[in-house]
């Protein structure tokens, strides 16, 4: 009974300080307006400049290979500014020496980012059905589980090239490659008549990833 009631009391105490930490962010992201409007300028300028670049009747793969385009390099933009606010305010070691499990400032990142690509990404859909005439079901569904391994992976690597010199350079680098099975995915979930495989790949890519950032995310920042 006495271990029931300490693991159910440890696992409160996570989730809570999981709800601090992404409360946080969202409230910096509220006040400073930085993030959001810089994602939401990008992607809508990406759909008009392309609408206008590709010629007209050009194929579903293309159009696909657009949006994942675009969606990729919105969420650069959240994940560059991820640790940023630690950063200039140099609050980075008081946040890792915090008592809290350090996996749980991965899970609150995550989480606020994820929140800013979405809403992004409420923006981005519409203008990509508006403009290109692709939107289908497979493809919302693709988006929703590459947006989980996007989050997951670029916070990870984002805590990462925090502490570097050449931030800004090494996060793409280090985060494009891994987010290349993401865009296979969900292309292929967007064009193909049987998405279920795609998706069901997306999903393995998720779990298995979220638990390798999970576990490892400790070491990341202490090193």
């Amino acid at each position: 009974m006495i271990r029931n009631v300490s693991g159910d009391w440890r696992r409160v105490s996570y989730l809570s300080d999981v709800g601090a930490l992404t409360r946080k962010d969202l409230l910096l992201e509220l006040r400073a307006r930085d993030t959001l409007p810089a994602m939401l300028l990008f992607v809508a300028a990406v759909f008009v400049v392309f609408h206008f670049s590709l010629p007209a009747g050009s194929s579903r793969l293309a159009a696909s290979g657009l949006l994942w385009v675009a969606i990729v390099f919105t969420a650069l933009l959240a994940l560059g500014r991820a640790f940023v606010p630690e950063r200039e305010q140099r609050t980075l070691d008081a946040l890792v020496l915090a008592p809290c499990d350090r996996s749980a400032i991965w899970l609150a990142k995550s989480l606020a980012t994820l929140t800013f690509l979405a809403a992004a990404e409420i923006v981005a859909l519409p203008l990509f059905e508006l403009f290109f005439h692709g939107l289908r079901g497979s493809t919302v569904a693709g988006v929703a589980l590459a947006d989980l391994g996007i989050c997951a992976v670029g916070t990870f690597v984002g805590a990462t090239a925090v502490v570097t010199r050449a931030r800004e350079l090494l996060l793409p680098l280090l985060f494009l490659p891994l987010a290349i099975p993401l865009v296979i995915g969900g292309v292929g979930a967007s064009v193909v008549h049987g998405p279920g495989r795609y998706l069901g790949f997306l999903g393995l890519y998720d779990l298995l990833f979220a638990l390798l950032c999970w576990a490892a995310f400790e070491y990341v920042v202490v090193e």
